[in-house]
């Protein structure tokens, strides 16, 4: 599918893009443009990969102009550009608005534009019933993404949503892993929290089962395995060989939620269990209104939905083995031997 082809990734220079490149780069494609903000990651990864196939572009999908100079020419579309962290959200949720919800329109009109055959657009499962900024723009972004391939016939619009990914830049396994190296205590919000355990290549895994299956609107969800947060610094002080290392619980964040949600009790209902993954498909009513408030559905009040409380939770040996098949942690295992 890839072959002669040109790859446009927005927010290239992100954990995501940098695992379709090492993923990419050993096949037959044409072309990946890395489209980002930041010329200091670029620089590094065109020194990392060293290809020819590899194109940069400064840009922000806030700038259309920046965005078209890039999109000319490409044939398909991963849009990963997004600001993720919540606080910062809370904080400028205007700014979220621009980049998440804004830039993604931004995206879409320009593949379009230029007759780009295929978008997949990456959510986070923080959309799903939103308790704060980055949430809710991630999902506002997603209505945008569904709106569009409403009435968009030429170019295949697609979104995945998924869990955190582990070790990834900002998430809590990185941050584990430098309070052990630094002596600090591991901070731990709430003991019984629970967040789904998937990994970079099972996001790539989504994003191509997505581009390979999916149909104009779809949103797509991997199903993943879950473990609660104390058992997944225990697991790691066992692998760091850290097992007295202090332990704090500092209570839950503001915009922090127990348990993240991946389905809606009104996604389920409609999704498609597609055995390692589930499809919703978009929902095409139009604006005649007796849909909405004069028909019910009884199904929904019965149906369950699809969180990291209720999938399939995660033992200590499991977790420790998923764990150690992460790049970054076996990295962070050399190293610490090599200091000791």
């Amino acid at each position: 599918m890839f072959k002669n082809k040109v790859l446009f990734i927005s927010g290239g220079t992100g954990s995501f893009g940098n695992a379709i490149v090492r993923r990419f780069l050993k096949t037959d494609i044409q072309e990946i443009r890395i489209f980002s903000r930041d010329e200091l990651k670029q620089d590094n990864m065109r020194k990392l990969y060293d290809s020819k196939k590899l194109k940069f572009y400064i840009g922000d999908v806030r700038d259309v102009n920046s965005i078209d100079d890039a999109m000319n020419g490409a044939d398909f579309v991963f849009h990963a550009a997004a600001l993720k962290q919540v606080p910062s959200c809370e904080f400028y949720p205007m700014q979220a608005v621009k980049t998440n919800v804004i830039g993604t329109e931004n995206i879409l009109n320009s593949a379009i534009k230029f007759g780009v055959q295929k978008v997949i657009a990456l959510s986070t499962d923080k959309a799903v019933y939103p308790i704060n900024a980055m949430g809710i723009s991630k999902a506002m972004m997603e209505r945008v993404t569904v709106a569009k391939a409403r009435t968009e016939t030429s170019t295949m619009i697609a979104c995945t949503r998924y869990g955190n990914v582990m070790a990834s830049r900002g998430s809590v396994i990185p941050l584990f892993i430098n309070q052990m190296r630094k002596g600090n205590p591991i901070t731990i919000t709430d003991s019984e929290m629970t967040r789904f355990m998937m990994s970079l290549d099972q996001a790539v895994d989504l994003v191509l089962f997505a581009f390979k299956n999916g149909e104009s609107g779809d949103i797509f969800v991997q199903k993943a395995p879950a473990a609660t947060i104390n058992l997944l610094a225990k697991t790691l002080q066992k692998i760091f060989g850290k097992t007295d290392h202090e332990v704090k619980i500092i209570g839950t964040r503001h915009g922090e939620k127990l348990y993240e949600t991946l389905l809606t009790k009104e996604e389920m209902v409609k999704a498609v269990d597609l055995g390692d993954y589930y499809r919703i498909p978009a929902d095409n009513r139009d604006l005649n209104y007796n849909k909405f408030f004069e028909d019910g559905e009884e199904v929904i009040t019965q149906a369950d939905e699809y969180h990291s409380h209720n999938t399939y939770r995660l033992n200590e040996k499991e977790l420790a083995d998923i764990l150690l098949e992460l790049n970054e942690i076996q990295d962070d295992i050399k190293e610490l031997k090599a200091n000791e």
